[in-house]
């Protein structure tokens, strides 16, 4: 069921998805119509396999039973597996299973390494300062885990002088070799020649140093006889 009400100013209020389920009123926040989990009322299956709120296996059961059965413990039916034959579903609070699921899902986000591409741009003209600032630039770009793109535009007659090009981005791959490794060589793609170089693997573990040999006990003073 759908409501839509106005507010005093006579704009629409925005509209919020409900079901109903025996004498109450359940309303869907935007965030189970983005993940699309379905609860309640809306699993449609004809049979489910049924897991408690403590994890324990109830059986298969249709989803009236289990939903009823959700009832009568003042909790909600939660469609953890849809793919599964035949679907499981899990009582439980749904308000907490939201919020557990997006806080894992923010533990798995800031586990990943997002790779940025960054670029240095070059010209055939390009003078030894200018050269080195962008070089250096692009070492700190790969020593913060990015990658690098080297591109080089060639203008008019430059392109009879397409040597001179490669002759920068080859010496740039050059320098970056101890901050970076080469992903893509130089090439060309209409009037721009670029390369890609992505920033080296870090070194594992250093070797072990060779332990040193052990030390020889000290000769043990001789003893003097006794009278």
């Amino acid at each position: 069921m759908r409501s839509c009400t106005r507010s005093d100013s006579g704009r629409p209020r925005k509209r919020v998805a409900e079901h109903k389920f025996g004498g109450s009123t359940i309303a869907l926040d935007k965030r189970s119509a983005k993940s699309f989990i379905r609860i309640n009322d809306r699993i449609r299956a004809r049979e489910i396999r049924v897991i408690d709120e403590n994890g324990e296996q109830i059986g298969i059961l249709t989803p009236f039973d289990a939903l009823k059965l959700a009832k009568e413990r003042g909790l909600d039916l939660v469609e953890v597996s849809p793919t599964a034959i035949p679907p499981v579903c899990r009582i439980q609070d749904y308000g907490r299973f939201l919020y557990e699921k997006e806080k894992s899902d923010r533990a798995a986000r800031k586990k990943q390494k997002v790779i940025v591409i960054k670029e240095v741009k070059f010209s055939v003209t390009v003078d030894e300062h200018d050269y080195q600032t962008k070089k250096n630039q692009a070492v700190r770009f790969l020593n913060e885990g990015d990658k690098v793109k080297a591109s080089l535009r060639f203008r008019g007659r430059q392109m009879a002088h397409r040597e001179l090009g490669y002759k920068i981005i080859n010496r740039l791959i050059g320098d970056l070799s101890e901050a970076g490794v080469v992903e893509f060589m130089p090439r060309m793609e209409g009037t721009i020649l670029h390369a890609i170089v992505a920033p080296s693997k870090k070194e594992g573990a250093s070797k072990p140093k060779p332990s040193a040999p052990p030390e020889q006990p000290a000769a043990a003073a001789p003893k003097t006889a006794q009278a």
